[in-house]
C-alpha cells in the first residue's frame, strides 16, 4: 500500500506566490489485471499556500517508490498522489500529470488537480 507517512515537508521559503515543478522519470507500479509492471513519468506542479509548506524531495521519491509493488490503475495512482499531497501540504494549487508508457499501442496521460490554477500558469 502506498505510504503517505513517508512524505515530509518544510516551510515555504518565500511569501510571494510561486510554482514548483518536480518530474520523476522512473515511476513504477503494477497492472492490477496482469501483475506486469507499468512505467510512467510523474509531473507534480504546485503553488504553496501563503506561509505554507513544500514537499521534501527525498521523501517524495520514497513515497513514489512505495507504489512499486502495488496493483493499481493509472487513474487511481494519479488521484491518490494528488489526494495525499493535498492532505499533507494544503497548497493553493496542485496538479499531478502521469504519462504512461504504451501498452498494446495505447499511451495514457492522466491529470488530476486541486485548487485554482495560478494566473501565470493558465496559458501554459
Amino acid at each position: 500500500m502506498p505510504d503517505r507517512a513517508l512524505l515530509e515537508v518544510f516551510p515555504t521559503p518565500a511569501d510571494s506566490p510561486f510554482v514548483i515543478e518536480h518530474v520523476a522519470e522512473e515511476f513504477t507500479s503494477l497492472c492490477p489485471k496482469t501483475g506486469q509492471p507499468d512505467f510512467g513519468v510523474i509531473t507534480l506542479r504546485y503553488a504553496p499556500a501563503a506561509r505554507g509548506v513544500c514537499v521534501e524531495l527525498k521523501s517524495l521519491k520514497l513515497y513514489y517508490q512505495s507504489f512499486r509493488n502495488e496493483g493499481i490503475f493509472y487513474e487511481a495512482v494519479t488521484n491518490r498522489i494528488r489526494d495525499d499531497l493535498v492532505a499533507l501540504m494544503h497548497p493553493a494549487w496542485l496538479q499531478v500529470v502521469t504519462d504512461w508508457k504504451g501498452r498494446g499501442g495505447i499511451r495514457s496521460r492522466i491529470r488530476a488537480e486541486y485548487g485554482d490554477v495560478p494566473v501565470d500558469w493558465r496559458t501554459r
